[in-house]
């Protein structure tokens, strides 16, 4: 399982103090805090204004290459910031997101190549967000035929179905699940990710849903997640799924983490 840590995201208001007042310590801790728990990727989203987010993202690239020996995600919607950070990037970067979206595709895509970067791709195209398993299918298909047209290998490649919260649409839960498992099946070689927090966003007792969620999802072949790696019950989750899944040879990992006390944790 790839484990994208989330935590270094400017929608937190303590996260935002920090990349505005350039506070270095706060944010290669949090980098740690997340490569120690087991975080592949530190995922960077800014969350300021555009005018600003490109100094700001390539700041905090910086700032975590001098922290971690975890590469990172650069996170925007801003293709100015995404350039920014990637030419701040010492290492071979995740960009989050393409979409299908006419007015990003190809831009975000060609950049990522010119960078040699892996990309996340957002099921998302003009129409809008998908609901059923054969919208999430035909854009994912387009994504990718688009991202081997401008020369990115399939294993360069993380669709994200877009799970939605199931508190507004109760059906979406299966839904997702039904597009990782259709996504494997017609689309081998790519990664299937997603930002799992999404599913259950307002809901009571998120971490249960969470958790639960993820172990559902990687029994479909979703095989990476945009998580807070600090979630010990979700870490542990992952670590008996893998194990249950066949993933895990000899149980090694598994084994391991019961011996480091990472399979129990208080919360």
């Amino acid at each position: 399982m790839i484990i994208v840590g989330e935590r270094i995201n400017g929608t937190s208001k303590r996260v935002r103090e920090a990349i505005l007042n350039r506070d270095r310590d706060f944010v290669s801790h949090q980098a740690r805090l997340q490569a120690d728990a087991g975080a592949d990727y530190i995922d960077l989203n800014a969350g300021t204004e555009p005018e600003r987010e490109p100094d700001d993202i390539a700041w905090l690239v910086q700032t975590v290459q001098n922290a971690v020996d975890e590469p990172v995600c650069v996170d925007s919607a801003n293709l100015e910031a995404l350039k920014a950070g990637l030419e701040a990037c010492t290492g071979r970067a995740l960009v989050n997101s393409a979409s299908a979206e006419s007015q990003r595709k190809d831009d975000v895509l060609a950049l990522v190549q010119q960078r040699g970067a892996r990309v996340v791709a957002l099921t998302l195209d003009d129409s809008g967000l998908p609901k059923t398993t054969d919208q999430r299918i035909a854009v994912a298909r387009t994504l990718v035929e688009a991202a081997e047209k401008h020369g990115i290998a399939r294993d360069d490649v993380f669709i994200d179905p877009l799970a939605r919260t199931i508190g507004v649409e109760n059906e979406q839960g299966a839904a997702f699940l039904d597009a990782v498992a259709a996504i494997r099946q017609c689309l081998p070689g790519v990664h299937v990710i997603c930002g799992l927090s999404n599913i259950s966003y307002q809901m009571p007792a998120r971490r249960l849903l969470n958790r639960t969620f993820l172990a559902m999802a990687m029994a479909r072949g979703m095989d990476a997640a945009i998580v807070d790696p600090l979630d010990g019950g979700l870490m542990a989750a992952v670590c008996a799924a893998e194990v249950l899944l066949g993933q895990d040879e000899m149980c090694i990992q598994y084994i391991q983490a019961h011996r480091a006390g990472r399979l129990e944790p208080r919360a």
